[in-house]
């Protein structure tokens, strides 16, 4: 990310700090309120799949955890990739509205469900969250939480779990990075990009060529070893510096960049699609867009992968914990990625920090809700 903006995030982090350690006010903790019997919270409430004038604040009925589940009351949470595509209304099988957007979240563990075990109330944690994480509390079950590190700002935490993890599974569970080797990543200057320079920076002798939107790329200059427009001939600059090409390509946007990076492929490489950026081009859904950038995938032909040894794959974080059931091997990685945390081999990249109320100016910007 940018480095634009420090000096506001860095105040906004003190604020929370500082309200991080205030006793709750009376009648609630942490800005809840009554209503009857009922306690109320402040929410980001998508009221229908659009633009920007479909999100707003208004107060909601705080949840309690069920059994397994965890109550957290959220100090930070973040905007993805995703959730853009979310509130359009871009992707496959999407939720009825309204509803309260946001995957990830940091907190203060405020009540444990029934057969919660390894936690207490007073825990900082960071935690998945299948939507409802643009809220002051949520709830979620307890293989979906992670305990913080003590000098891991709420901040940087909200940053962490889908960047570090998605960068992380690509690069070590799908494409098997290893000293030597090339990766190639697009929208270098986002949070998974500068996540995957970090995590390649662990690895002796791999060379990282990004591309980014070149006002970014003074910011990101440093993580990456060759840094391209991405609105340029990428492929003949990687082909120049690296005749064979790369070893790994990384794609969160699809259409033709998904031919483009299966030619730069070495034999054996990796391609792996995350992403499909390139479909969402406005402030609202774009079925143009849409179909022109499908229209713009290469159609891969099995046997051509075979002849030419190529692997081509795709990774989606929040299926592979929603879905597909594998809690367990994403908490083996944030262990891992902890212990890199611990050892000051990678860290959160936070622009800025926002309130809950100036979530339309964030979604601008893809930046970090604080409350």
């Amino acid at each position: 990310m940018a480095k634009e903006g420090v000096e506001k995030a860095e105040e906004t982090e003190q604020m929370i700090e500082k309200e991080a350690g205030k006793e709750p006010a009376e009648g609630g903790g942490g800005g809840s309120h009554r209503l009857g019997d009922a306690q109320e919270m402040r929410a980001v409430v998508l009221a229908g799949f659009g633009g920007l004038n479909k999100l707003r604040v208004t107060r909601k009925a705080m949840p309690e955890p069920q059994d397994g589940e965890l109550k957290i009351r959220v100090k930070a949470c973040g905007l993805n990739f995703i959730d853009l595509m979310v509130r359009q209304g871009n992707i496959d099988n999407p939720p009825k509205t309204p509803l309260v957007p946001g995957f990830e979240c940091s907190g203060i563990v405020e009540a444990l469900g029934d057969s919660v075990k390894g936690y207490e109330i007073g825990d900082r944690v960071m935690a998945f969250v299948n939507y409802n994480a643009w809220a002051e509390v949520v709830c979620t079950p307890v293989e979906f939480v992670y305990k913080i590190p003590d000098d891991m700002s709420y901040s940087e935490a909200a940053a962490f779990p889908m960047n570090f993890v998605t960068a992380y599974m690509m690069l070590f569970e799908v494409a098997n990075l290893r000293e030597g080797m090339s990766v190639l990543v697009h929208s270098a200057g986002g949070g998974v990009g500068q996540a995957v320079a970090q995590l390649c920076s662990t690895i002796p002798n791999v060379t990282v060529f990004g591309t980014a939107s070149s006002f970014k790329h003074e910011a990101i200059k440093d993580s990456m070893t060759h840094l391209f427009d991405r609105n340029a001939d990428y492929v003949q600059e990687v082909k120049r510096i690296s005749a064979e090409g790369v070893d790994i390509v990384l794609d969160c946007l699809c259409g033709d960049n998904t031919g483009k990076g299966l030619s730069l492929l070495k034999p054996l490489g990796t391609y792996i699609l995350y992403g499909s950026s390139n479909m969402v081009t406005g402030e609202t859904k774009s079925f143009f867009s849409f179909a022109k950038s499908w229209w713009q995938v290469e159609k891969v032909n099995p046997i051509k992968l075979y002849e030419e040894n190529k692997v081509i794959a795709g990774f989606s974080l929040l299926n592979l914990l929603f879905k597909q059931g594998r809690a367990g091997l994403i908490r083996g990685v944030v262990d891992k990625l902890i212990g890199l945390y611990n050892q000051k081999k990678i860290k959160p990249v936070v622009d800025s920090l926002w309130a809950l109320e100036e979530v339309r100016m964030m979604f601008l910007t893809q930046q970090i809700i604080s409350f």
